[in-house]
């Protein structure tokens, strides 16, 4: 499997690992207030946020590339990063963190079943539909602490989506052309259930961020299709290059 990108990734990773360094921390001491449906809504999603992802990092080391198993662990350690800032955002507004919750433990057993690319499919339905929310919750808080740290994770997420797809447009290449395009089609309806069940449970709290279910699961279907594409979309063949002391075309 052609992965030379992902030493590129890593490095992206690595910067990004600076970047936040240097910037810092929200400034928590301002506080938050939030209705209690969304305060409910971020408890969950922190609890989702909050995995350690060594089962994934064990895939990774498995693959047998370096470099993306070093990205990958550079990727979870964002993911945590997210956990953190979402219960310092709920610390900020007085509302515990919750120990667990069912959707969480769903998406982690189903992730466990197979090996590194059903993972990385079931993951991708969890950050595309974390995309849709961190933006409303960016956008339809009202509250300014809310609204930093929303922000800062749909920024790591919109770099995550376009990293799985580089690695699953390579793994998927693997499979015959003709079980590509189902497997992709069987993802978007797993992904349309997932979605469905954030919106019945996340209800109450999109409508309070300006969200109603159906545009909510209309607009995570729609940023979907750029996925698909990046996954199945064929990359150009890399171009030769000439040695030293030769001409193209000559012998």
């Amino acid at each position: 499997m052609d992965t030379s990108g992902f030493a590129e990734w890593a490095g992206h990773f690595e910067e990004e690992r600076e970047r936040r360094h240097a910037q810092g921390d929200p400034c928590w001491e301002r506080g938050a207030t939030l209705h209690p449906a969304v305060w409910s809504s971020v408890q969950r999603f922190q609890v989702g946020e909050d995995g350690d992802g060594a089962n994934l990092i064990t895939k990774a080391d498995r693959a047998g590339d370096p470099d993306y198993a070093r990205a990958v662990r550079l990727f979870v350690a964002e993911e945590r990063n997210h956990a953190r800032l979402l219960a310092h955002l709920l610390a900020a507004g007085g509302a515990p963190t919750l120990t667990g919750h069912w959707s969480d433990r769903a998406f982690v057993r189903l992730r466990r079943l197979m090996g590194l690319r059903m993972e990385l499919l079931v993951l991708m339905v969890a950050e595309v539909v974390a995309l849709r929310y961190y933006r409303a919750l960016r956008d339809g808080s009202g509250d300014p602490l809310t609204s930093d740290v929303a922000g800062r994770i749909l920024a790591d997420e919109e770099r995550h989506i376009p990293f799985h797809c580089e690695r699953l447009h390579a793994s998927l290449a693997q499979l015959p052309r003709p079980l590509r395009r189902p497997v992709m089609a069987l993802w978007r309806l797993m992904l349309l259930a997932a979605s469905l069940v954030v919106a019945a449970d996340h209800g109450p709290a999109l409508r309070r961020l300006g969200l109603g279910r159906r545009r909510f699961t209309a607009d995570v279907m729609a940023s979907s299709r750029a996925a698909v594409s990046a996954i199945l979309t064929p990359r150009p063949a890399a171009r030769p290059t000439t040695r030293p002391g030769t001409r193209s075309g000559t012998a």
